[in-house]
């Protein structure tokens, strides 16, 4: 009986071997497989912080889009304004110029009729110097007539005197 003890002893070690490894191959090849998994749950955490972190970023960059949009919007609206006051003001300049214009018109005509009527005055006085002339002429024709006169009576009267 001994030694069918030990023959089954042998067995039973040997079924118990046989197990053993079975065990372990079958441990082994989850232990390999949790690894893997292991590794991919780690790469996917690492992709996962990557992607927060962009996110993040992204996040921030819109909120820094959506504040520069606004701003631009603002400032849109008032260049959008300042057009339309510079066009107004455009508008009131042109029809000053306009008025202007016309006014400048109305001046140049009334500078010509003035020199037409200041040459007709010139004319005027012209004529009115040279009547002038003719008549001062003809009063120092009288005068020296009259001075003539004059002596020639005196030497008459003195004549008579005599």
């Amino acid at each position: 009986m001994s030694r069918r003890l030990q023959i089954a002893n042998l067995a039973g070690v040997a079924a118990l071997a046989f197990l053993c490894v079975l065990q372990w191959r079958r441990d082994r090849a989850m232990n390999l497989e949790v690894n893997r998994l292991e590794k991919i749950r780690i790469a996917g955490e690492q992709t996962i912080e990557d992607q927060e972190k962009a996110l993040k970023g992204l996040t921030s960059d819109l909120a820094l889009f959506k504040e520069q949009v606004t701003t631009a919007r603002g400032e849109l609206a008032e260049l959008r304004d300042k057009e339309r006051s510079l066009e107004s003001d455009n508008h009131e300049l042109l029809q000053v110029r306009a008025q202007l214009r016309e006014s400048i018109t109305n001046w140049i005509e009334a500078v010509k009729i003035r020199d037409e009527r200041l040459v007709e005055a010139n004319t005027r006085i012209q004529d009115l110097a040279e009547r002038l002339n003719d008549s001062i002429r003809k009063y120092n024709e009288l005068a020296t007539n009259y001075n003539q006169a004059v002596t020639n009576l005196a030497k008459l009267q003195g004549a008579a005197r005599q």
